[in-house]
């Protein structure tokens, strides 16, 4: 098997192989002329188009041990697929196995360690109402329509960051399937190598068809959207820096260039406006809330103030609805320490130019809680950066996507020499090996060696691939 060459793992599957492999499943096995394919097929980035030869629903662990075991001794191309986010179409492939893990969706709370176990098939919907009935909630991103397992092996960037650190920081065990098909759990007692490894590197080790979290008391909060005029944008970016720099862990606020939508709530003579924006999460005390923000609002009152209490999962799926499945996407990511006179400039110039109503660019701070962690505790190897910073071309219509695309690649282009050379892996498209190496920094070399310990044959390769030691 060459695993620097994935197009030669498919092979042609005769219908003999397939007949033996049916009764193996509990779940439901897709094939092209099956009346569900064209559904079961589709991705949330709709620039993706994918034809795998075989999706599996898999309903247990049993269902995925089979399918790695399939995929493995037939030489298929082998993807993963969870809550289906992945931006650049990593949970699907041509002609190979689709492991589709989105009927794994139990969740169990255990109140008396406040800690909540989610199958791989969840997205953090699915989590933050569980785990709300109980007064918790895990660290996870900004739309609770993403899926936990792909957002936690890349490490966790969202609303409770600066607080509680990255989603992999609390993440206390996984239970895998590898690719010899064993199935075996990852701690900090148990496989530790492999839970350094899956703490960031994605999915190159194995299936994760579960996941251990440590909970944390969070129920309302005081958070939403604040809004300025463009030409204000340079000032309040300036402003939001310094205060991110330098305020409590409990106060954490990400920055955007928007258009803002033209549906209520949003003020009719404000809609289809390019505006700046903070979104704000705010984890202190809510009878404290209204001293902490009455400088932010005094500093430049915002056009548009959505900012007050709110239940966390509200927050979470704010903006759920503005990004359907199947809009088209393209991505660029960098890790910044700090924007100067000229970073801030060129934000100016390229965030008047948002070429869609959909496309944005956003700032998430990544110090407090998670910059506290050490660069080589984790796979997720930038915990010296300040912000992460993402370019993101959206649209409904495919028709805009090579403006859109040249936008966000000359956006990342002129930004990147001030950055710290790589990237967030879940926010990269696929862009290349020496693109890998540089989102995990340092820390790839020791990657290659446990991905030789545990996939040496690279059977998962459809991800953002770390080749194996040879």
């Amino acid at each position: 098997m060459n695993p620097s060459a994935p197009a030669a793992m498919a092979a042609t599957l005769t219908e003999s192989a397939v007949e033996t492999f049916r009764p193996q499943l509990r779940g439901e096995l897709i094939q092209r002329n099956d009346a569900q394919y064209e559904q079961a097929r589709k991705l949330y980035n709709a620039m993706i188009d994918k034809h795998p030869a075989l999706i599996v629903r898999c309903v247990d662990v049993a269902d995925v041990i089979a399918c790695v075991n399939f995929a493995r001794e037939n030489q298929l191309t082998l993807a993963i697929r969870g809550g289906g986010h992945n931006g650049p179409g990593l949970g699907s492939c041509d002609d190979g196995i689709v492991i589709d893990l989105s009927r794994m969706r139990g969740i169990r709370i255990d109140p008396s360690n406040n800690t909540v176990r989610v199958e791989g098939g969840c997205v953090w919907g699915d989590v933050d109402h569980a785990s709300h009935a109980f007064g918790l909630a895990v660290p996870s991103g900004f739309l609770s329509s993403t899926g936990v397992g792909g957002l936690t092996l890349g490490g966790g960037i969202g609303y409770l960051t600066r607080k509680y650190g990255l989603t992999i920081d609390s993440l206390l065990g996984v239970d895998m399937v590898l690719a010899d098909g064993k199935f075996v759990h990852a701690s900090a007692d148990e496989n530790v190598d492999l839970f350094w490894a899956v703490r960031g590197g994605g999915g190159n080790f194995g299936v994760v068809t579960s996941f251990l979290f440590k909970g944390h008391p969070i129920h309302t909060v005081y958070g939403g959207p604040m809004f300025w005029p463009l030409e204000q944008a340079a000032d309040v970016l300036k402003y939001w820096q310094d205060l991110i720099l330098n305020t409590p862990d409990e106060l954490n606020g990400w920055f955007a260039f928007v258009t803002v939508p033209p549906v209520a709530p949003f003020p009719e003579k404000h809609q289809l406006e390019k505006m700046c924006a903070i979104v704000w999460c705010y984890t202190g005390p809510l009878a404290q809330a209204e001293a902490v923000f009455k400088p932010i609002r005094a500093f430049a009152p915002p056009a548009i103030d959505f900012a007050g209490p709110i239940p966390f999962p509200a927050l979470q799926s704010m903006f759920d609805a503005l990004y359907p499945s199947g809009l088209n996407w393209y991505w660029r990511a960098d890790f910044f320490n700090h924007y100067d006179d000229k970073a801030i400039a060129l934000h100016m110039k390229y965030g008047a130019q948002l070429p869609t109503a959909f496309s944005t660019m956003h700032i998430y701070p990544i110090n407090g809680a998670a910059g506290r962690v050490g660069n080589g505790d984790t796979a997720w190897g930038y915990r010296n950066a300040n912000f992460a910073q993402v370019v993101v071309g959206v649209d409904p219509d495919p028709a805009n996507n090579a403006r859109m695309g040249e936008w966000a690649k000359d956006y990342w282009l002129a930004l990147h020499p001030n950055s710290m050379g790589g990237g967030y892996v879940n926010m990269i498209m696929d862009e290349g090996e020496e693109r890998v190496k540089a989102a995990y920094g340092e820390n790839y070399a020791r990657l290659t060696q446990i991905k030789a310990k545990y996939d040496p044959e690279n059977l998962f390769h459809v991800n953002q691939n770390i080749h194996p030691t040879r």
